[in-house]
């Protein structure tokens, strides 16, 4: 039953999206972000999503403020996994998966570094379509929003590769 539960509350989180993009190289060196985010568009609408977003967090052990976890000391049992083919992105948490398209330098940054720093969003933006522009300001307005980065879950992770 419980597992019937948690299947139930992820389908509340409505669409996942996920977005990469590069840290300010003028401060020494480039860093990945990627974060999930839903668009608030599950059938309880964003309030909904972004409590089922909360439960899932707090399902899977993450925690949500000021605490970076570090996924990099056991990348393969850590509930969030990054896998990286070519430019293409694989997020995997339990129960969800999510792909998107990494720019060139974020691929760049993420082989040298071998880690990426990683944000799940509990506050929906439903202003970044899958498929549609995000600006770099839209991107400063919401990734940079204390009131969203106060309740997002932190992590630095691992990048895993698919071996050639």
């Amino acid at each position: 039953m419980t597992s019937t539960q948690a299947e139930a509350d992820r389908s509340l989180l409505g669409t996942l999206s996920v977005l990469a993009w590069i840290g300010d190289p003028s401060e020494g060196h480039d860093v990945p972000y990627l974060i999930a985010y839903t668009l608030g568009d599950g059938p309880q609408g964003r309030e909904g999503g972004e409590a089922a977003a909360r439960g899932l967090l707090a399902e899977i052990g993450l925690q949500i403020g000021d605490v970076v976890m570090d996924g990099t000391r056991s990348p393969r049992t850590f509930p969030v996994q990054i896998l990286l083919a070519d430019d293409q992105i694989a997020l995997t948490l339990p129960g969800l998966n999510a792909t998107c398209t990494a720019p060139p330098e974020w691929v760049a940054a993420a082989n040298e570094s071998g880690q990426a720093y990683f944000l799940f969003a509990t506050r929906a933006w439903p202003e970044a379509v899958p498929g549609q522009v995000v600006t770099p300001e839209m991107l400063q307005g919401f990734a940079g929003d204390e009131a969203v980065l106060t309740s997002s879950a932190h992590c630095v992770l691992a990048v895993q590769s698919l071996q050639k």
